[in-house]
């Protein structure tokens, strides 16, 4: 009987799957509690969408990649302006909003396949890096980044100091199979990174759960382990420096539960 009600539903496109235990959600919450640590977070980009926090710590850092294009690239013109090359990607334009002599363009998605319209990252950055010097990583890819973040491998995960990336879809860790990703996927970075900060995104509305409220679109910053140790959690949240990803709409601050 329940088989035959999930197969009806199926064919109305509504989506039935197992709901986590939410002692399991709240357990991987804890988990990604943002931690101060020597480097203090400065804001690279603009003041709304594309600006990000990062940790003071781009001294050495060669290349940046930044699969994911908009309409502005606020964040790779301040990089370039340090000095540091970019690579960005997306099959979807044709080419990034400006125009610099250290912004480069590859128009390929980021994935886990290599083939005429994507790319992997262990591909990307052996093509495009120097062999030596550390990386940053600032994506947005709507999504990919949970396949993509399990695809690439040790070795290339470990040349990036920084990564922002845009977490989507967190409404998901509700159900078994969307928990099951998500948590694999960090699990994969907290080994080899430090949460440096946590920005919701304005843009979408947050789920309510079993009295747990989760954004469903995150901006997180990670630095790798090896270059600063934690002096506590952050409490601050918004930082002064966040600013609304949509400047119309209310803001959205990081729940208590998240720090």
């Amino acid at each position: 009987m329940k088989r035959a009600v999930v197969s009806i539903l199926a064919t109305f496109g509504i989506s039935v799957g197992r709901r986590t235990d939410i002692k399991l959600v709240r357990c991987l919450i804890e988990r990604l509690h943002p931690v101060t640590t020597d480097k203090e977070l400065i804001r690279i980009g603009g003041e709304g969408d594309g600006g990000y926090l990062v940790p003071d710590d781009l001294d050495g850092v060669v290349t940046c990649f930044s699969p994911g294009v908009g309409a502005v690239a606020s964040f790779e013109a301040a990089l370039a302006v340090r000095g540091i090359r970019c690579y960005m990607a997306d099959a979807f334009v044709a080419g990034p909003p400006i125009s610099h002599a250290l912004i480069h363009f590859d128009k390929k998605f980021l994935g886990v396949v290599n083939d005429d319209s994507t790319i992997t990252l262990d591909a990307w950055v052996k093509t495009r890096a120097p062999p030596d010097g550390d990386l940053l990583l600032q994506m947005d890819i709507e999504g990919a980044e949970w396949h993509v973040f399990l695809n690439v491998t040790d070795e290339i995960l470990k040349r990036f100091r920084i990564i922002v990336v845009e977490l989507h879809s967190l409404n998901r860790l509700i159900d078994k199979f969307g928990f099951d990703l998500i948590l694999a996927t960090l699990d994969r970075l907290l080994r080899q990174f430090h949460v440096v900060h946590i920005h919701p995104n304005n843009g979408v509305q947050p789920l309510n759960a079993s009295g747990l409220t989760i954004p469903r679109c995150l901006e997180v910053t990670f630095l790798r382990r090896d270059r600063a140790q934690p002096k506590g959690y952050a409490k601050q949240f918004p930082h002064p420096l966040d600013r609304k990803n949509v400047p119309d709409l209310p803001d959205l601050v990081l729940p208590a539960e998240w720090y």
